[in-house]
Parts: structure tokens; C-alpha cells; sequence
């Protein structure tokens, strides 16, 4: 389906069953973090997921095109950002099975059914709002905890998933005590941590966490994952990651 672009928007090609994205080039593009959860993602058949401050809805399309979830739905609170990523959805032809929702997680519980769901994800704001000099500004909503912090995301999954639902997210390794005080807080036991490095030798800029709902203690760390290999491009393992190989169990 055709849609109509305006003046800084462009259509990438998201090399997965020739899905693509309508990202705005004054706004905030999706990197290499969205691809990389929803890669961790487990998504089993006909699983009903959310994705908590979807963005331009990358994490909801990539994982249509990994998965045979029936029903992911995309939580926006920018009104522009939520009507751009409503556009992808209907470019790919997904209205069927994907569907963003102009919403605030922290009452996210008024809009969606709680404990409705197999699988929660998020790609949360990292930084703090210290510093902010233009709150409003789309690119610092993205990257700052304006409208949300990570207390609220963590909490808005608990009460969306249902009981030993997952929950997996993406973050910075310096929250990594705060990620797991507040998961326990809200009955998310963490499961999995995976740490990306930049490169062998580099300490990890991000971790990739699985949390259970209501699961027993116990925490598996996987093998580090490395971006960069020495010659300065992507390792073999991202660009599997990037060739799109299908999730699930």
C-alpha cells in the first residue's frame, strides 16, 4: 500500500520480507538496539505482544516479519511519532496484525488489557532528564526519561503480561542494580542478560535482559556479543542478527 510521505520523511528498506519504515530525518532513527531486541525477543506462535514506547513502531514491523505472534500492538505517547509509525503499519499491509496505540504507559492499564499479554518489549529512554535544554524536542523524548522513566516501563509491563509472561528489554550495563531491583519490585525475576560490547577488549555499552513473570530465581548470563570485529565491520554474529533470521519457538 501506498501512503504519503511528508517534507523529512524518507522509506527505508528494512531487508526482512521486503518490509519497510517510514522514519522522519529531523527526528530520532532507529539503531542497532531495536534489531538487536527484537532478535532476543522470544515470540512463540500466535503470541499476543506489546511494545512499550514503540517509536516509529521498527520493533513491532521487525518482529510481524520474525514471528508468527497474531496480535503485536505498538504504545506511543508522541502524537506525529505514533501517526507516522500508523503509516508503516498500513504500507506493509500489517493492520491485520499490528496496531499502535497514542497512549501513556504510565496509565497504559486504562487502554490495554492487563495480564492480556505472552510478551512485553521495550527500547526505553536511557538517559536521565538532567541537562534537558528543550523538553519537547522528539529526538530528546527518545533519549531521556521526559515521559516516562524506567520505574514506569517496568512497571507497565508487569501489569500487561500475563503470569510466567516475558518481558525483554533493552538498556544501558550502568542501570543494571535498578533493572533488577525494579523488576523484582513488580514480580519480573530476571532470567537472561546478554552484554553487548562495542569490540573485544571494550567494556559493554548495552545489555539485553529477559525477565520472567512471577518466575523462580535463577539467572543465566550468555555469551557476550560483540558489534565490531577488528577489521572495523559488523561481527558474524550481527550480521546474522541483520540477515533477519526468524524468531521464535
Amino acid at each position: 500500500m501506498e501512503v504519503a510521505l511528508k517534507e523529512t520523511e524518507r522509506i527505508d528498506d528494512l531487508q526482512l520480507k521486503g518490509l519497510k519504515l517510514i522514519q522522519d530525518k529531523t527526528g530520532f532513527c532507529f539503531g542497532i538496539d531495536a534489531v538487536l531486541l527484537a532478535n532476543f525477543a522470544k515470540v512463540k506462535k500466535n503470541a499476543k505482544v506489546v511494545d512499550l514506547g514503540t517509536g516509529t513502531g521498527i520493533i513491532p514491523i521487525l518482529i510481524a516479519g520474525k514471528s508468527q505472534a497474531s496480535k503485536i500492538i505498538g504504545v506511543e505517547i508522541q502524537e506525529e511519532v505514533y501517526e507516522m509509525a500508523t503509516r508503516s503499519v498500513k504500507l506493509n499491509d500489517l493492520e491485520d496484525r499490528v496496531e499502535i496505540i497514542n497512549a501513556d504507559i504510565k496509565t497504559i492499564d486504562k487502554e490495554l488489557e492487563v495480564h492480556g499479554y505472552h510478551v512485553a518489549t521495550s527500547n526505553p529512554p536511557y538517559m536521565h532528564i538532567d541537562g534537558i535544554k528543550n523538553p519537547n524536542d522528539k529526538k530528546a523524548i527518545s533519549r531521556h526519561e521526559i515521559m516516562c522513566n524506567l520505574e514506569d516501563v517496568i512497571r507497565a509491563a508487569s501489569r500487561l503480561v500475563m503470569p510466567r509472561g516475558k518481558f525483554f528489554m533493552i538498556h544501558r550495563p550502568t542501570r543494571l542494580v535498578d533493572i533488577i531491583e525494579l523488576g523484582r519490585k513488580y514480580r519480573l525475576e530476571p532470567k537472561v542478560i546478554q552484554f553487548v560490547h562495542p569490540r573485544v577488549g571494550k567494556a559493554p555499552n548495552l545489555m539485553l535482559v529477559e525477565f520472567s513473570k512471577d518466575g523462580r530465581p535463577e539467572l543465566k548470563i550468555l555469551d557476550p556479543l560483540y558489534v565490531y570485529g577488528d577489521d572495523g565491520n559488523y561481527t558474524e554474529e550481527i550480521r546474522k542478527i541483520y540477515a533477519n533470521e526468524d524468531i521464535g519457538e
